[in-house]
């Protein structure tokens, strides 16, 4: 069932800028979430354009960005203890997680966290 809340992965952005179709479909009517750890990748990108940048700042204007609370890190912690998985992703998934709100990803490795509901796309 689609909720109207919604985390987005970086992937998700990065795809959609280099114009895979399909993505709109899984963000359109919704309200999206992402954590501050997003904001980081796509606009800490190594030699980053000044068009890319626009471009990121805008996608993540109708965003609302979560930063890293300490419920989050707790579970981000107990996350890396228990899954191999890195701190970013850690990151990711718990805010997720707090939220209780799917997250959507390109990213298959989040498939083996447990209690994380996932909308997990295909390239």
């Amino acid at each position: 069932m689609i909720g109207e809340k919604i985390l987005v992965d970086t992937n998700v952005f990065i795809n959609l800028a280099e114009g895979k179709e399909g993505i709109e479909l899984h963000l359109q009517g919704r309200e999206i979430f992402v954590s501050v750890i997003t904001e980081i990748e796509l606009l800490g990108f190594y030699q980053i354009s000044e068009s890319e940048k626009q471009y990121f700042n805008f996608l993540l204007g109708d965003c609302s960005i979560l930063g890293l609370t300490d419920v989050i890190k707790e579970q981000a912690i107990k996350l890396k203890q228990f899954h191999r998985i890195k701190l970013p992703d850690a990151i990711i998934a718990a805010t997720a997680q707090f939220l209780k709100v799917e997250l959507i990803t390109f990213d298959k490795g989040f498939a083996t966290i447990p209690n994380l509901d996932l909308i997990l796309l295909e390239f």
